[in-house]
């Protein structure tokens, strides 16, 4: 497994990370595909105080005892749950983001964490405010490091433009290539983005027409051109799984690719997948069929 280094921060991530959103809440089960993760060489572990009402980070912690100097922990802020435990509001307080790190702390059963992100953003937002928590945090040791979870590229730069981050975590794939057009800026900032939705849903896998044919559609792709899209791919990719992934990798602005995986199967075809690889005339095919979007909202 290869590393990449987030950002201009002297973290080296794996190229695959886990997405742990998915991590069923049975520890046992968990624990197994957190496991297998690191035996393939996964140091890069993603959640966020919302998944699960906070169970998420302390499944992930339970699961990483005793092998926490060897990971990257990355997890999130900004949705604060309501107190009857029904929803969230969002809040990027310097108030609530102190208070909330503290609780992931605790869940987690660390000291710190190495990428606190946070997670969504408004161009209402007092972002000297919350930025100010991120470096009072770095300042405190709590964490190491922080960036944002957006796919608003006016929230991103305006992010960017007054932080320290050294992450950008975007929905990227072949069937949304929205992300590329921000490539250049990130970079020019000295972040790195993180993937999430790497495989589409699963569409980008072998299950994926199958899929597709029972979705109404996804991003800019309507129910009949998601459908023919996905057949087209899987029609010219031996393994179109593989080629997804080394597409998302393709870009040195890519830091990492999360992969989701409720099952330890589900963890392994995404590791074999990743070590096939794909050529670049396999990706370039590829490239070619599926359509380059923007987004139509909070533009810069």
């Amino acid at each position: 497994m290869k590393k990449r280094e987030l950002g201009k921060s002297g973290l080296y991530v794996s190229e695959i990370g886990l997405g742990c959103m998915s991590l069923p809440d049975d520890l046992a089960t968990s624990k197994t595909i957190v496991d297998a993760a690191i035996h393939a060489g996964i140091n890069y572990f993603d959640t966020a105080d919302l998944y699960s009402g906070g169970i998420n980070e302390e499944i992930l912690g339970s699961a990483l005892k005793g092998k926490r100097k060897d990971i990257i922990l990355a997890t999130k802020a900004g949705n604060k749950m309501n107190s009857d435990g029904n929803g969230w509001t969002w809040d990027s307080s310097k108030e609530h983001i102190m208070e909330a790190v503290k609780n992931s702390l605790l869940r987690i059963g660390t000291d710190y964490i190495d990428v606190y992100q946070l997670h969504g953003g408004t161009m209402e937002d007092n972002v000297e405010d919350t930025i100010d928590a991120f470096e009072s945090l770095k300042k405190d040791g709590l964490i190491r490091q922080y960036g944002i979870s957006s796919i608003r590229p006016n929230v991103i730069k305006r992010f960017l433009d007054t932080s320290s981050a050294v992450s950008v975590m975007m929905q990227y794939n072949l069937l949304d290539r929205r992300p590329e057009e921000w490539f250049p800026l990130i970079s020019e900032a000295g972040a790195s983005v993180i993937t999430r939705g790497t495989i589409a849903k699963g569409f980008l896998t072998d299950e994926g027409l199958a899929r597709a044919e029972k979705a109404n559609g996804f991003v800019d792709y309507n129910a009949s051109e998601l459908t023919r899209t996905v057949e087209a791919l899987s029609e010219l990719s031996e393994d179109l799984h593989a080629t997804a992934i080394a597409f998302v990798l393709r870009d040195q602005t890519v830091a990492s690719a999360l992969i989701g995986a409720r099952t330890t199967k589900q963890l392994v075809d995404s590791i074999i997948a990743y070590e096939k690889k794909a050529t670049d005339e396999e990706i370039k095919q590829l490239e070619s069929i599926a359509k380059i979007h923007n987004y139509n909202e909070h533009r810069v």
